[in-house]
């Protein structure tokens, strides 16, 4: 005699859509486990934002220190960082280092977790 629990057999169902993007190979994985842990530090992540959003898509580092309580060597260790991980350029000009965002870096994130457009 079978007892009817109430729950309902869906095992000839889907739980859900099967995956449509392309998925992380272990290299690009490794590669984007650098990017991130660049960014998993809250002075870093501030660094790129304050980048990215700088109007002429260009920041001189003299503007990068003030928001910090932090020495200018420590900055710089920072955008170094940020410049190994591929997130930023440098361009020097006379004393001053001018920094803007790679825009490829940036799509590429901003794309890894975007949901497929319905077809």
């Amino acid at each position: 005699m079978s007892m009817s629990l109430g729950i309902e057999d869906v095992t000839a169902d889907r739980c859900c859509a099967p995956l449509s993007g392309p998925l992380l190979g272990e290299d690009e994985a490794a590669e984007l486990s650098r990017v991130f842990k660049a960014l998993a530090d809250p002075v870093r992540l501030r660094l790129l934002n304050m980048i990215a959003a700088a109007s002429g898509g260009e920041v001189c580092v003299c503007d990068l220190t003030g928001p910090f309580d932090l020495t200018g060597p420590t900055i710089s260790h920072h955008l170094k960082v940020l410049r190994q991980a591929g997130l930023i350029t440098g361009e020097r000009r006379g004393t001053w280092v001018y920094y803007r965002p790679v825009p490829a870096a940036l799509t590429r994130l901003s794309g890894l977790f975007a949901a497929p457009a319905p077809s």
